[in-house]
């Protein structure tokens, strides 16, 4: 692959690096291409847990403008469709069943954002800036960002955000509960936190992440507390848990 190195620096897990570091990892439709395809082997591989980064020192600039939104004259239902095509890129990260950590390098900004928010779990380097910036150039949000961030930030602080195109330094991201950190070395730390999830059981993990999930985005008690109901049941046959049984029940 050319836009994006895949390795796998631990058992069970995968990292995802855009490499580009000349254009500062701006995602155009080639890099966009590859990691789709990265993400899709991550689903079926038997990866346990992702970490997404950037090459250099930029998580991801954002959209190669000129490629995505160079065209003023296409009408604007094919500009959609392009834009929905565009936006798989990230939210198949999203969609993935395991556990997934950004480490957040440098700055990741517009669709880079983006990215970073599909992911479960963001770590920040003390270089961290997490660039809201639409606004700035003239662009509404796009890709799921007045969602995701709303989810992260609550309304009033990400409607501030995207209508002043903030970028949001990693001290303050931390302070917000936007990422964690920040850690001098995000990479290592998103690496490290990755090994110690690949080495939860691997349905065990996928339940506790759409448990987590629902609780997020149902908001409805009921819908968590019966889906936690049926994964805890599934899991009580685990042999972990039975040789607990064994050991109170010798106690």
């Amino acid at each position: 692959m050319g836009y994006v190195e895949v390795t796998s620096p631990d058992p069970g897990v995968r990292k995802i690096a855009l490499s580009d570091p000349d254009r500062r990892n701006a995602l155009g439709s080639a890099m966009a291409a590859e990691l789709r395809a990265a993400v899709a082997e991550a689903a079926t591989d038997g990866t346990r847990a992702l970490v997404v980064t950037g090459a250099g020192s930029a998580f991801c600039a954002g959209a190669d403008l000129p490629e995505l939104f160079g065209h003023p004259e296409r009408p604007v239902r094919e500009t959609h469709l392009a834009l929905q095509e565009y936006y798989r890129a990230f939210l198949e990260v999203r969609e993935l069943a395991i556990p997934t950590v950004a480490a957040v390098n440098g700055p990741a900004v517009g669709a880079g954002l983006n990215l970073a928010l599909a992911c479960d779990i963001r770590i920040a380097s003390p270089e961290a800036v997490f660039g809201a910036t639409f606004a700035r150039i003239g662009l509404h949000p796009g890709g799921g960002c007045s969602w995701l961030l709303t989810k992260a930030l609550g309304g009033p602080r990400t409607l501030k955000a995207l209508l002043l195109g903030e970028n949001i330094r990693a001290d303050e991201a931390v302070r917000l509960g936007l990422a964690e950190g920040p850690e001098e070395d995000a990479v290592a730390a998103a690496l490290e936190l990755a090994a110690r999830f690949a080495k939860v059981d691997a349905s065990l993990a996928r339940d506790i992440k759409r448990s987590v999930r629902l609780a997020t985005e149902a908001d409805d008690f009921g819908a968590v507390l019966e889906y936690e109901s049926w994964a805890q049941a599934v899991s009580a046959s685990s042999t972990e848990l039975q040789d607990w049984v064994e050991r109170f029940a010798r106690s």
